[in-house]
């Protein structure tokens, strides 16, 4: 019999590492893929990137709009209220067989507790993870205890995972599907990607993504304003993306806004789309900022990454990375040594932590396995030894 799988995206983050899961998904013999949109994929200031998901032609079941006009910690939490009454709606009218949801998002968890009291089984994606900077990290956790099935990217986030109580046959070491991408994706050369940014990527070039980090929103204003001191004495091309729709997020648009203006050398995107973004991972020569995909996905083109601040605290991460502090000459000493040849010379051959780039395959086996009957709703809390 056929399983449905309820898919659940909420941002441009997570569908560029759910594209290669939806794709494997549908071309199984015995699954089909159910599309549920949420987040800012619906929210016209962070790009509308619902259109990407059309223009790659998935069907979308439901469309479940959760983004505040605000962005304090109330609308968040507001958010959150939307996203479990809008997905308990979706939930009951589709009723798949098995729901999935990946990372860390607010989003992700009001998918998840809407799916609990359906007895609707859960399987998340990227468990076991650290984020202590941000509240992140207790929704990732949150979302390990309200899941039936975890696909981790590497074995300490398997370990971690039964730390937490978790029964070992619920677990599969997979990788990281986003990296799946990179096997097959037809890259953009540096002229057509020049176009299709607006700028020339005259070298050197850096990518530059900074979030909020959400267990300090006080102190936004001054993590940006030392990051664009220090973006503003390197003489580069900057590509700028903004931050994801987590609070205070507005105050880092405002200020990259007004650092972009009459500067010639800086655009600034509100999204760039997956072809574009992973064709500046191999094009540019460094990465800047707080983003998660600095440490997971930047490893596979041995990309030097500046890892600003403490939100990515605690992540495993490859030889590319060079963290350092929120101050402005911390950050340019940073990026002049991730623009020195000899640091970037010493990354060749680097070795991606979070996986092979064959991650997809391995979840699809397993929801094609998965008996999905009393014991995998039932769960039990499994005690450390001793």
């Amino acid at each position: 019999m056929r399983r449905t799988i309820g898919v659940v995206t909420v941002a441009r983050s997570d569908y560029g590492h759910l594209r290669p899961l939806l794709s494997e998904i549908r071309d199984a013999p015995n699954l089909t893929p159910l599309l549920f949109v949420a987040g800012s994929h619906l929210a016209e200031r962070f790009g509308a990137t619902v259109g990407e998901i059309e223009a790659d032609g998935w069907c979308i079941a439901e469309r479940i709009e959760t983004v505040d006009p605000h962005d304090d910690g109330a609308a968040i939490a507001r958010s959150i209220g939307r996203a479990v009454s809008g997905f308990g709606g979706a939930l009951v009218r589709h009723r798949p067989d098995l729901l999935l949801v990946l990372g860390d998002r607010y989003e992700m968890l009001g998918a998840a507790l809407a799916a609990l009291p359906l007895t609707l089984p859960v399987a998340h994606v990227h468990g076991g993870e650290v984020t202590e900077g941000a509240i992140d990290e207790q929704l990732r956790h949150a979302l390990t205890k309200l899941a039936h099935v975890h696909f981790v990217a590497a074995e300490p986030f398997a370990r971690r995972l039964q730390q937490m109580g978790e029964e070992a046959w619920r677990i599969h070491c997979v990788g990281a599907p986003g990296l799946d991408r990179f096997r097959t994706l037809r890259y953009l050369d540096r002229e057509e990607l020049a176009r299709r940014v607006g700028v020339a990527l005259t070298r050197p070039t850096l990518l530059v993504t900074f979030h909020p980090v959400t267990l300090e929103p006080d102190r936004t204003e001054t993590y940006v304003t030392e990051l664009l001191g220090a973006l503003a004495e390197v003489d580069a091309t900057l590509i700028v993306s903004f931050p994801g729709a987590d609070t205070s997020s507005g105050a880092i648009i405002r200020r990259l806004e007004s650092f972009a203006t009459g500067r010639a050398r800086v655009r600034l995107v509100s999204s760039l789309g997956d072809d574009v973004y992973a064709s500046l991972l191999r094009e540019v020569d460094a990465m800047v900022g707080n983003s998660s995909s600095g440490l997971i996905e930047a490893p596979s083109f041995s990309l030097p990454v500046v890892n600003v601040g403490h939100r990515q605290g605690g992540r495993l991460r490859a030889a590319n990375v060079i963290d350092v502090d929120y101050g402005r000459a911390s950050i340019a000493a940073g990026i002049r040594r991730a623009l020195d040849p000899a640091f970037a010379a010493s990354l060749k051959g680097l070795r991606n932590p979070y996986g092979d780039g064959h991650a997809s395959p391995r979840i699809v086996q397993a929801l094609q396995e998965v008996k999905l009957d009393a014991r995998l709703v039932h769960k039990r809390f499994v005690d450390l030894p001793g």
